[in-house]
């Protein structure tokens, strides 16, 4: 992990860290704001009612570097699967990806096997949803990373260590 973050320091002054909970989002972004100076923000769900194309462009437009736990990017993911529906129109993304390109950004895509996943967050929060649910989350985001690669710079990584 620590190879990473110092590379992406060198080279990035916006990272966003995806992926679905119990992926160790959280764990980089602290390391990235603690070790290296990065302004950390978490984006929870936008509620309903809130322009969230508008909200996460004053988040992409801070001052500084930003690490970002968590971005627009789990609409598109958490939207169709747990809501029917995702609330960005295809060029909001669009929009909202050439800010990330703008600022030197680059979309960190942090996955782990579906038990290993289960097993975090049994341990963290006490309670996990089935298997099901990560396997289909982490089929999802990749299916998204692969679309938003053609776009944007996108880096996996398998954290497969403990989170």
């Amino acid at each position: 992990m620590a190879a990473d973050l110092a590379m992406w320091a060198d080279r990035y002054e916006v990272i966003i860290l995806e992926g679905c909970d119990g992926a160790g989002k959280t764990t980089y972004a602290v390391a990235l704001s603690t070790g290296y100076g990065y302004q950390r923000v978490h984006a929870d769900r936008t509620p309903e009612g809130m322009d969230l194309c508008q909200r996460h462009q004053a988040i992409l437009a801070m001052a500084g570097r930003l690490v970002l736990d968590r971005s627009f990017i789990s609409e598109l993911v958490y939207g169709p699967l747990l809501h029917g529906r995702c609330r960005l129109t295809s060029s909001q993304t669009g929009e909202l990806l050439r800010m990330v390109a703008a600022r030197r950004g680059v979309l960190v895509h942090l996955t782990a096997r579906p038990e290993q996943i289960h097993a975090r967050l049994l341990a963290r929060d006490g309670t996990a949803p089935t298997l099901d649910e990560p396997r289909a989350l982490i089929a999802r985001y990749f299916a998204v990373f692969a679309d938003l690669a053609r776009y944007t710079e996108v880096l996996t990584v398998d954290n497969e260590q403990a989170a």
